[in-house]
């Protein structure tokens, strides 16, 4: 998730690197790619990158990918439910901007993690039920708030498939911060009837029946109607794209299974805008239909590419950019999501969010309190870039921070143990940040991005703990890191840096 920074730096080095912070820097672009090109119409889709078609519908084998071990959220516990394990979800969805109205039916392959006689999933109760069906037979169920629960026996690790249809006009939901830009969380409605979704730490149930936490990933499949000359945009692969009797469908594909605060979706008048990132890898700009993509966006192959010699090849099929109507942005799985300001849009928020593919999206954390592990590697190769960008030393531009760091840490709580009423804070980003240089530091260059490389990798599409990734830091790096580990993301006060 982007976080919007005041420039706090002073002196006047100082407060250049301030303007590059918010995105003035343009400098040392160490890559090519080819030039875009722009269609304000629908377009057939896209070419894929190299090896497994990323348009191709998962077989039914392919559903054990998404098999995962949720367990009730130490942070959030009022949403998720630890006996539902999500393997697919296939959203047949309909926007009527007329009329404000939603219309969706929904099939959900899940596994049942235990015996039980009912199970619950997350669903906003603006949204009223019209059917509801488990393995093909009508069963009862209840709507109650946000809870779905379905009365229906399962047994463990049985698979089975909900088939929900549903409609109404969703509604966001408060979220659990002190940030202005993302008082709300989950399906938002425009002035103009468009439509986006931002959904960290939930918010996802406002517009689909889910388990709405990190814990549990699964695959995508959505099919998106809405009047032409409008669209319908989500994560990964486009896979089709039609027009027939003035309603607009396009159909798309994620490979790759994602938690349900990763995933987008929008309806509104988009223009799409193509181009090539690393290793051919296909990128698609969806910005409003009288936007051209700036500079910031059309900076995504340069920013994979400086990524990558960090973090290893971009791991995911397809990659893309989604404008919408906000001030914040999320690095929604495949497809990031940004507001259309001009911090938003800036090199170094592109930059941050594609850092999140890999931190975040490939590997992801299976419990909120551990939203630094996502935010702190981000940033920090968001501050490594910025540094870069402006010539500048590392250790010389995290200085400037240090003394908000502190503030930071004072006001939210150190980054693994912060105030679950502040989620997003500045603490998570830049304590997060300042743990991983300390960590640098103490290894050496080499060790440290060896390790930095190799954990997407070794926990590829997992939702996984801070025990885990300590366990995997001490084995990299030969060290003992629990003083390290305590002093910089448990500790009250901050250490200095090294």
């Amino acid at each position: 998730m982007t976080r919007r920074r005041q420039r706090v730096l002073a002196g006047t080095t100082l407060v250049s690197l301030a303007l590059l912070a918010a995105g003035c820097g343009t400098a040392g672009k160490i890559a090519t790619s080819s030039e875009p090109s722009s269609s304000a119409a629908p377009s057939s889709p896209g070419s894929s990158s190299a090896g497994e078609d990323p348009t191709d519908p998962a077989p039914e084998a392919d559903l054990d990918l998404a098999l995962s071990e949720p367990a009730e959220d130490s942070y959030y516990p009022e949403v998720g439910d630890p006996s539902v394990d999500a393997l697919r979800y296939d959203l047949d969805l309909t926007w009527d901007p007329a009329t404000d109205t939603l219309t969706g039916t929904e099939t959900l392959t899940f596994r049942s993690t235990g015996t039980a006689e009912e199970f619950q999933l997350d669903f906003a109760e603006p949204l009223e039920i019209t059917s509801l069906t488990l393995d093909g037979a009508e069963v009862d169920h209840e709507h109650r708030g946000k809870d779905l629960i379905v009365s229906a026996p399962v047994e463990e690790d049985a698979r089975h498939e909900l088939v929900v249809e549903y409609s109404g006009t969703p509604a966001p939901v408060p979220a659990p911060t002190e940030r202005s830009d993302l008082a709300t969380t989950g399906f938002t409605i425009d002035a103009e009837h468009q439509t986006w979704t931002m959904q960290e730490p939930f918010g996802a149930y406002t517009w689909y029946a889910v388990n709405d936490q990190p814990a549990d990933k699964a695959l995508y499949d959505f099919t998106l109607h809405v009047p032409d000359p409008w669209t319908g945009v989500a994560n990964g692969a486009k896979v089709s794209d039609e027009t027939a009797d003035g309603t607009h469908t396009t159909a798309f594909h994620l490979a790759e299974p994602a938690a349900a605060y990763l995933v987008t979706l929008a309806f509104g008048d988009y223009r799409e805008t193509t181009d090539v990132g690393p290793n051919g890898v296909p990128i698609t700009y969806w910005t409003p239909r009288d936007m051209e993509p700036g500079s910031g966006l059309r900076y995504s192959p340069e920013a994979m590419a400086w990524l990558e010699t960090y973090l290893g090849p971009y791991p995911f099929d397809t990659a893309g950019i989604l404008v919408v109507d906000s001030e914040s942005g999320m690095e929604t799985q495949t497809m990031i999501t940004l507001g259309d300001t001009e911090y938003s849009m800036a090199e170094n928020t592109v930059v941050h969010e594609f850092a999140h593919q890999w931190y975040g999206d490939q590997v992801t954390p299976d419990d909120w309190r551990d939203v630094w592990m996502n935010e702190g590697m981000a940033m920090y190769l968001q501050l490594m870039w910025e540094a870069e960008q402006s010539d500048v030393p590392l250790d010389s531009y995290l200085e400037g921070y240090a003394g908000y760091e502190s503030d930071y840490r004072a006001q939210s709580g150190p980054p693994a143990d912060y105030d679950p009423d502040a989620f997003g804070s500045s603490n998570v980003y830049f304590s997060g940040a300042f743990f991983w240089h300390a960590l640098r530091e103490q290894v050496g260059d080499e060790v440290f991005f060896a390790a930095v490389k190799g954990w997407p990798q070794s926990q590829d599409n997992r939702s996984t703990d801070r025990e885990t990734l300590l366990a995997y830091l001490e084995d990299q790096t030969g060290e003992d890191l629990d003083v390290l580990w305590d002093a910089w993301l448990l500790g009250d006060t901050s250490p200095e840096l090294p």
